[in-house]
């Protein structure tokens, strides 16, 4: 079954909103795994808007040595975090864009623009024995140079079809899916998923893995969190049976 990954990403947003020490992401990300959710992932952006150090060296102790639950790396390609993903050794490190003035991440990382150096950096990351993804856009070019590159992983952004949630927008991500499977490459979806467009792409069976974060955050802050990854968890099940 496809796997849910809980981006613990905004429960470190409300503490950073007061600059105190609570809501805590780390055991937000316990009760998530309690709850039923297969991985965790957190994005340490190099403003260290929301997650921090001390959040991602917590659920690297608590996470790795749980071999059934997944703890994914969201970067930017700089040298720093490769420093830290070389020292922490998550499951999986997602490289995406980052833009000091943006809310959230707003599109795939562009590639094909960086190609050299992408490819210099996921082998060094490779020779940490790092297995990577990369947050992309659904685009066959981009798709195309992500296995030049060396990639282990896509991610699909799925924000187009989350802002517009129609069978186009749909077919994009699933025919994105399909030429990177058909390229060898692992794949992964995500970004502005929630509880009522989360059940067609759930039924594309090529993906691995869901990356969720900010609609489940804001139910947990209604339901709590055990509930709310549950319910997401449910959707995902009933939608892969129906594969």
């Amino acid at each position: 079954m496809t796997k849910l990954c809980i981006n613990i990403d905004h429960i470190a947003t409300v503490r950073e909103a007061r600059k105190t020490t609570e809501p805590d992401p780390v055991s937000g990300a316990i009760l998530a795994v309690e709850g039923g959710a297969d991985g965790i992932t957190a994005h340490l952006r190099e403003d260290r808007r929301h997650i921090n150090d001390r959040d991602i060296l917590l659920l690297a102790s608590y996470l790795l040595p749980l071999t059934s639950v997944l703890f994914t790396l969201e970067m930017a390609a700089t040298e720093e975090m490769l420093d830290i993903a070389s020292k922490i050794k998550p499951s999986l490190v997602t490289l995406v864009p980052e833009k000091r003035q943006e809310l959230t991440t707003e599109g795939g990382l562009n590639l094909i623009d960086q190609k050299k150096y992408l490819t210099d950096y996921l082998q060094r990351l490779h020779e940490n024995n790092l297995t990577v993804s990369i947050f992309i856009n659904a685009n066959k070019d981009q798709i195309k140079t992500a296995k030049d590159i060396g990639a282990d992983f896509v991610e699909i952004h799925t924000g187009p079809y989350a802002e517009n949630p129609n069978e186009k927008e749909l077919l994009v991500v699933r025919e994105s899916i399909l030429f990177a499977r058909s390229l060898g490459l692992k794949t992964n979806a995500g970004h502005g998923l929630n509880y009522k467009n989360i059940k067609p792409i759930a039924k594309i069976e090529e993906i691995e893995q869901l990356h969720i974060g900010h609609s489940i955050i804001s139910k947990s802050v209604l339901v709590g969190i055990k509930t709310a990854v549950q319910e997401m968890k449910s959707l995902i099940f009933s939608s892969n049976s129906l594969c």
